[in-house]
């Protein structure tokens, strides 16, 4: 059987040993009854790390951010949006089919929108605008490369809320990458929301789940809308248990991912076709474009896969990621195939 060398993501991060021993040895009760002392043990954890009062447990992080904006809005409100954020373009249409509401998206520099545009944007409501309810931001932000919106900027968009009584929701699906690529603590950056959700499952190994913190009441309702929307789970201290190993063991090794991110981006950057400039590679997300005289995008994805090397392709490029399960072996793999197709 083929090995493959997996940089599709970093939600396809194997859990590790500790975690598998966690979930045997997983003490559990019914959660929707409110009697798992595991998930009361991760949510409890969950908050104080992010330093909010109360935490949610939930499968995925779109459920997540499809329940803070619930929570924060009602019908016929508006919530602004980066044009290019996870929110907005890959959770399936999820605020607007849940929460029937409009999302408004504006542009950005790699993430950072404008707190000017975004102050222009912010409506009350009439006869003819909707009221904006809730501003998201994302960080890091995954479209853009896994770039880290710069602290000032969200401090500046923080303003905005405040002056126009809006509600921040910042999806964190990636924070722990973007406190150990800027420095920035983690509770600095959930401050910046009212509601903050982070993955799990990501580069921090969990095999399942996400976390939603925020006030209490905020998490009060939460939990009732995660119950609506088929979320309330039984037993379910076996998928938290691991969650708790993530956040205990798992954070401060992130830095490895960025190192070889930044080590792959350089050994590929130049080769011919490839549209990427490496030093907007800040955490463990490449993505990069690609121009060549014989080959098409797919067409080099596939020749990919054929030598040994899984990418994806989201929306505006190809997308290579690298999490715990990627060494500095199958870097260089990537970077020998790389040349091996381009320059063959």
């Amino acid at each position: 059987m083929k090995k493959y060398s997996d940089f599709r993501s970093d939600t396809v991060t194997r859990p590790t040993e500790n975690m598998k021993k966690a979930m045997a040895e997983a003490v559990v009760g019914d959660d929707v009854m409110g009697d798992d002392p595991t998930v009361q043990k991760l949510e409890s954890l969950a908050a104080e790390i992010m330093g909010k009062e109360a935490g949610l447990y939930v499968p995925s992080g779109t459920m997540g951010n499809s329940i803070a904006v619930k929570v924060w809005t009602r019908e016929l409100d508006e919530v602004i949006v980066e044009e290019r954020c996870h929110f907005y373009n890959m959770e399936s249409t999820s605020i607007t089919f849940i929460s029937r509401v409009n999302p408004r998206p504006l542009p950005s520099d790699r993430g950072a929108m404008d707190p000017g545009l975004v102050e222009r944007n912010v409506k009350k409501p009439s006869v003819h605008f909707p009221r904006t309810s809730v501003i998201c931001v994302e960080n890091t932000h995954n479209n853009w490369s896994g770039s880290v919106v710069p602290m000032e900027n969200l401090k500046a968009i923080r303003e905005v809320a405040d002056r126009h009584e809006v509600k921040i929701h910042f999806d964190g699906a990636r924070i722990f990458n973007a406190s150990h690529a800027s420095g920035i603590p983690v509770k600095e950056y959930a401050a910046i929301g009212d509601s903050v959700m982070f993955c799990l499952s990501k580069g921090l190994s969990a095999p399942v789940g996400s976390m939603l913190t925020g006030p209490q009441d905020f998490i009060d309702y939460a939990r009732r809308v995660r119950k609506a929307l088929g979320g309330g789970m039984r037993q379910v201290g076996v998928l938290a248990a691991p969650g708790i190993v993530a956040l205990t063991e798992m954070t401060d090794r992130l830095k490895e991912d960025h190192v070889r991110a930044k080590r792959l981006a350089l050994g590929i950057a130049e080769m011919p076709g490839i549209e990427l400039d490496p030093e907007h590679i800040d955490t463990n997300i490449i993505i990069f474009g690609i121009s060549h005289p014989r080959i098409s995008p797919l067409e080099f994805v596939a020749e990919l896969k054929e030598n040994g090397i899984l990418a994806s392709t989201p929306p505006g490029g190809i997308r290579l990621v690298t999490h715990k399960d990627i060494d500095d072996e199958d870097v260089d793999k990537a970077i020998s195939v790389f040349r091996r197709i381009l320059t063959n």
